[in-house]
């Protein structure tokens, strides 16, 4: 007789659990981060280029002419590099593809956007990286006779693409308008 209260117990329990209201799982949530449009300052510097860049960049430019444009709040930075043509210009171009492409390990893709400003004589390729990888962004632009850019950018943090996303993408316009803006010292 102790065996069915045990039962009755049970059963009823069961029971009482089960009355709840069914469970839906929630809508995924987005986070949503809105960056402010930034005004643009030139580059004063004594090296062979010129652009516009976001005011909400620190730059930091080395002896050689590299520059780092450190944007805090995001907490990502571009890097730039300048190197002189000096009869290795397919050197040059085949390094800076190579370095975009060492990316395809963690990318889920890579979209090339060539560039061309021949008023400016700047000719370029700016690779689109979406996925984990450590870079999101490469570019390099040239004159294809005496200067040469290569530019990376990245985030402070472990790459998660979903998180960054809309930082690369706000990161991504300032590389477009620097590439936009860019103009040779001759």
């Amino acid at each position: 007789m102790h065996s069915k209260y045990i039962f009755g117990f049970l059963v009823c329990t069961l029971l009482f659990l089960s009355c709840k209201e069914d469970v839906f799982p929630k809508p995924k949530g987005m986070l949503r981060l809105e960056y402010p449009e930034a005004e643009t300052k030139k580059l004063i510097a004594n090296c062979n280029y010129i652009f516009e860049y976001s005011e909400l960049a620190n730059l930091k430019i080395k002896d050689d002419c590299s520059i780092t444009l450190d944007y805090p709040k995001i907490k990502g930075s571009i890097f730039l590099s300048y190197k002189k043509v000096d009869g290795d210009l397919v050197k040059l171009l085949s390094d800076a593809q190579k370095l975009s492409y060492e990316h395809v390990v963690k990318a889920d893709g890579i979209v090339e956007q060539p560039f061309l400003n021949e008023q400016d004589r700047v000719y370029g390729m700016f690779y689109d990286v979406a996925g984990n990888a450590a870079s999101q962004s490469q570019f390099y632009v040239t004159d294809s006779v005496n200067h040469f850019i290569t530019g990376s950018l990245y985030f402070y943090a472990k790459p998660n693409y979903d998180s960054i996303y809309p930082a690369a993408v706000y990161l991504q316009r300032d590389i477009r308008r620097l590439m936009e803006t860019l103009q040779w010292k001759d």
